[in-house]
């Protein structure tokens, strides 16, 4: 998929000319079909974590280190696994530091950066296009009968469709397949299983300071408004190269010549078997680590 501002980037290149400054690039613009098929893999997440992976797409540099950092961390859960993100002075934006309790997330997003880099540009570009698309895919899945309030989430048919946690200190990543679920069911087809929302990942009050917990990330459809840690999220294209997110005032990115500190933990990733179990919306098995606990 190709933006306005990679298309012009190749243009000047064609004739010898270097890239527009950062400030002077045009924003990008994506047809709604492309936004519906960018945002469908996501569409279905619960609203807070939604709001939450929209804001941490806009820095794709920092998803790669991040979802290494989780996967070597994910036996830390609670107060543990916030305590270790603190204590290791983690050098990434603290939007991208809040999926940190998400490996399964981080890890998709990672495996596929281009599309996690269209994705934050075109919620840069325009949020209520983004906004609309993630409504529409959910109003598909609704039609069909695969989007249902259950044991884990409640959702909300009007006028917008929203899905939130029953607890807020506990989400749950669903477990589905875009080329199902937005689609009418073939004959015989049990709609009730396509949805997979499995095991939940707490995020009560150890992550407060990321906007878990309490209503800090939400959105606000009918104004297209997202809010990030308590605060309405107005990182732009224009803007996004200076803009400071005021929801996060207490994290402060290093200096580039900042030397982290050494691990005081263990690095373990996690086996084929967990990561298979988190794709599939199901609970790992308990597995015995080896590895240095925090």
């Amino acid at each position: 998929m190709f933006t306005l501002s990679r298309n012009l980037a190749l243009l000047l290149a064609m004739v010898g000319l270097t890239a527009l400054p950062v400030f002077a690039q045009a924003p990008p613009s994506f047809a709604p079909g492309d936004l519906d098929r960018m945002v469908a893999r996501i569409a279905l997440y619960p609203d807070p974590l939604l709001a939450q992976v929209l804001a941490a797409a806009t820095y794709p540099n920092d998803i790669p280190p991040a979802a290494q950092w989780a996967d070597q961390h994910h036996y830390l859960s609670g107060q543990a696994l916030a305590a270790a993100i603190t204590a290791d002075q983690l050098p990434w934006e603290a939007a991208v530091q809040a999926l940190l309790p998400f490996p399964s997330v981080l890890e998709m997003m990672a495996a596929d950066m281009n599309w996690t880099s269209d994705l934050g540009n075109a919620f840069l570009a325009s949020q209520p296009a983004v906004m609309d698309a993630v409504q529409r895919q959910r109003a598909l899945a609704a039609r069909y009968g695969y989007l249902r309030t259950g044991p884990q989430v409640v959702v909300g048919t009007g006028p917008y469709i929203t899905i939130m946690p029953v607890s807020p200190a506990f989400v749950v990543v669903p477990a589905y397949d875009p080329a199902v679920v937005f689609f009418a069911p073939r004959p015989g087809f049990f709609v009730g299983g396509a949805v997979r929302f499995g095991f939940r990942i707490s995020v009560g009050a150890y992550f407060g300071a990321w906007g878990w917990g309490g209503p800090g990330l939400r959105f606000d459809w009918g104004a297209r408004r997202v809010w990030v840690n308590n605060v309405v999220w107005t990182r732009t294209w224009v803007n996004r190269t200076v803009y400071v997110h005021q929801g996060y005032t207490s994290f402060r990115r290093p200096a580039p010549n900042y030397v982290r500190p050494a691990e005081a933990h263990g690095l373990e990733a996690r086996t084929e078997v967990e990561r298979s179990a988190a794709r599939e919306g199901r609970e790992p098995p308990r597995e015995e680590h080896r590895g240095g606990r925090h």
